[in-house]
């Protein structure tokens, strides 16, 4: 408003210019005449009169189309655009017309490419699994060191097919979450022998608490979430124990005596695209899991926190108390 102000302000200093120099026209000739100034004076004094009113209704006028014009910014369609009453509004009406139908036709076409993109990689996602399935199957007959190490590396693979697919579904127009009221524990078993290969690999130690818990929730999302969490407790905890128990009244808790986070990166951990100190240290660190985690946890109605100290650990905590709503 204030800018708009300035260049109201902008443009009236012409106009008074003009009739500045028209009075000082006519002082000059009533002078070379040897007419009295006085004569002058007084019409200079009226014409400044009338010439502030009529400024001041002009600006008012100028401030509530202002105003109107302003409300429209954000939704604007050529019907809601005030009436056309000068040559110069005719003419912004087209222009606006114009920049909104270029605007639309941008629109549409991002939003084609937009289409496209995901269909594909939703497609690859899909198509990327059956040799996923044929190589485990494959491994499945062996037992041996390296077998075991390369279901591992495969099993990273998968999880990372189901972070593509969940970063699609996010924000597609419908989902697939479906809320039922699910047994705890055994979702967190299924998640958790996902990695009892790793466990099992690099000797680290679980402790896994029974939650006797009944909770609302989608039980294919949540095991995404901790899937995500325990591969990253996995990933940054070199050696100890990785403990899963739950705090009351209905807390799960993702624990690790791993390197830790440090203080400044924290805040920021669930920023898309964040990888923090311990992600540049690890080049494969994508910064897209916790965010995930928190888009879905959301979605679902969640809560998720972290806290963690430089060399001690970290401690991932779901709140997965929600609003009372209707389980399908």
């Amino acid at each position: 408003m204030r800018e708009y102000r300035k260049l109201r302000l902008r443009s009236v200093l012409p106009a008074l210019g003009l009739l500045a120099l028209c009075f000082g026209v006519f002082a000059v000739s009533f002078r070379l005449y040897g007419l009295p100034l006085a004569a002058v004076a007084y019409p200079a004094l009226v014409c400044f009169v009338l010439l502030l009113v009529y400024g001041l209704l002009r600006s008012a006028r100028a401030a509530r189309k202002h105003r109107d014009l302003a409300a429209l910014t954000a939704a604007m369609t050529a019907e809601m655009l005030p009436e056309v009453r000068t040559p110069d509004d005719a003419d912004y009406r087209r222009i606006i017309v114009l920049l909104q139908e270029a605007r639309r036709a941008q629109e549409d076409a991002a939003a084609r490419k937009y289409a496209d993109m995901t269909e594909y990689y939703t497609l690859w996602a899909h198509q990327i699994k059956t040799p996923i399935a044929a190589m485990r199957l494959t491994l499945q007959n062996e037992d041996s060191p390296l077998s075991r190490r390369l279901t591992a590396e495969l099993g990273r693979v998968e999880r990372y097919v189901e972070m593509v697919l969940a970063y699609l579904r996010l924000d597609a127009d419908s989902t697939d979450y479906v809320l039922r009221e699910c047994e705890l524990d055994p979702i967190v078993r299924g998640a958790v022998k996902k990695f009892s290969g790793e466990f099992i690999q690099r000797r680290l130690a679980l402790d896994l608490q029974p939650t006797r818990l009944r909770v609302l929730t989608d039980e294919k999302w949540l095991s995404f979430v901790l899937e995500q969490l325990l591969s990253n407790a996995l990933k940054y905890t070199p050696a100890g124990t990785i403990s899963v128990y739950c705090e009351a009244p209905s807390v799960l808790c993702i624990a690790d005596t791993g390197i830790g986070i440090a203080p400044e990166d924290l805040p920021r951990i669930f920023e898309q695209g964040f990888t923090g100190r311990n992600g540049r240290d690890d080049k494969q660190a994508s910064g897209l899991g916790l965010y995930l985690c928190r888009r879905v946890c959301k979605n679902l109605g969640h809560g998720i926190s972290a806290e963690s100290e430089p060399g001690k650990g970290t401690t991932v905590r779901l709140d997965l108390s929600r609003k009372p709503v209707r389980a399908e």
